[in-house]
């Protein structure tokens, strides 16, 4: 038998936590519902873990707490109230219960409004409307139409999922791009290290010989007295860089052309296209599932869609299936979507089933997002390590090609 720590909630919203050994997590949640409990999260281990991480959240000081709702917490937020509603609970208790569950302060008042609003009889979706930096229109119109339809907690799990989802492919391109950048921070400190602290010694000690130094040793001295010296130089210029960076992507024209040419870069282009096909897929799959109307679908998925030449291709698209074309012809027409994506969204109209086969579409470039990013971050650190040899490997020469003329003097 496993102890097993629960958190579940009473038919009356109370919050109920604890633990028990059993053979597994279904005899657990079959347990609780024995009791007349609802289970909300049941974790493998002892009270003691359930206890410590009660005490560790009641003493979190209010200015450690997180301001920002992240997806992550709405993802637990839109499961936890989806388990409530499939478990017969009103959704007014639903939402007092979470507002009390959830450890983001930011989240917990935003519930506590917006259970108010359902409670002067406003519809779940008008009160979430209300927050669109939290619940984005593809969240609100989902439950809109789930709440046209009667099954708000059908539709609350297809967005829970498509939250994980989405949630799963950013960790995993975070993950993957955690090896070479902490290699690059690591070879720029090495060779800041050696410009600043190792070669003004070596400097002093060829002042003080009087020997000429070489060309290459001349320009790496050069830049060591230039980095030592001038080095808040460096940071503004580093920084105004950036800042030019920033505003020109602010620009209508320049993002236009930083996303075109993201889309056929070298080596990232094709990642970008993938990573923009898949979040489309998902979003526009998942909707339609929901009872979402594809003209009104295509247009929450066109803000869903960060690149902003798809983005004006969808314009498009939705224009020409407002005049009855279908949906895979545009997109091909549109010249941005490859062609494994667009003969199965043919498949998906011509079966009738197009909300299934985009959602297939989007498990398959999901995979095949992974494995680029993968392959990317697999060559990015060799590459690091290549640089930082080249670099450093130019530095000793130079300090070795002037040691060498400083013996050739004395001989």
């Amino acid at each position: 038998m496993t102890p097993y720590s629960y958190r579940a909630t009473t038919r009356e919203g109370r919050i109920v936590e604890g633990s028990v050994e059993a053979s597994g997590e279904a005899a657990v949640v079959a347990s609780l519902r024995s009791q007349g409990l609802i289970p909300l999260t049941v974790r493998a281990g002892a009270a003691e873990a359930a206890a410590g991480s009660r005490l560790s959240f009641s003493f979190t000081a209010p200015w450690k707490r997180p301001r920002k709702v992240k997806g992550r917490d709405l993802m637990l937020f839109t499961g936890e109230l989806a388990t409530l509603l499939k478990a017969g609970m009103p959704l007014d208790r639903s939402l007092a219960s979470l507002s009390s569950l959830t450890e983001n302060a930011t989240l917990e008042g935003i519930v506590r409004e917006v259970l108010g609003r359902v409670q002067e009889g406003r519809s779940l979706s008008q009160a979430l409307g209300e927050y669109p930096k939290v619940f984005p229109p593809i969240y609100v119109n989902m439950i809109r139409a789930g709440e046209a339809g009667g099954v708000v907690e059908t539709v609350l799990e297809r967005l829970a999922e498509y939250l994980e989802r989405t949630e799963k492919t950013r960790d995993e391109i975070k993950s993957a791009m955690v090896y070479p950048l902490v290699l690059s921070l690591t070879a720029a400190a090495a060779i800041t290290i050696m410009l600043t602290v190792v070669l003004p010694r070596f400097a002093s000690i060829f002042a003080d010989l009087g020997a000429a130094m070489p060309t290459s040793t001349r320009l790496v001295m050069g830049a060591s007295d230039f980095i030592k010296s001038y080095w808040w130089v460096v940071l503004i210029l580093g920084f105004g860089a950036y800042s030019g960076v920033r505003r020109w992507l602010d620009t209508a024209a320049g993002r236009q052309r930083f996303d075109r040419f993201s889309l056929s870069a070298p080596i990232f282009g094709d990642l970008t296209r993938k990573l923009q096909v898949s979040r489309f897929a998902r979003t526009l799959g998942t909707m339609l599932k929901s009872g979402v109307p594809l003209i009104q679908a295509l247009e929450i998925v066109r803000t869903v869609v960060a690149n902003v030449v798809i983005s004006q291709a969808l314009a498009g698209v939705q224009r020409d299936v407002s005049e009855g074309k279908g949906l895979s012809g545009p997109l091909e027409k549109s010249g941005v979507f490859p062609s494994l994506a667009l003969q199965m969204v043919g498949v998906g109209e011509e079966t009738g089933r197009l909300d299934d086969m985009l959602l297939v579409v989007s498990e398959h470039y999901d995979r095949e997002v992974s494995n680029a990013v993968a392959r990317v971050m697999s060559l990015m650190g060799p590459m690091v390590l290549v640089v930082m040899g080249l670099v450093v490997g130019f530095i000793v020469w130079a300090m070795m090609s002037a040691v060498f003329s400083v013996n050739q003097m004395v001989v």
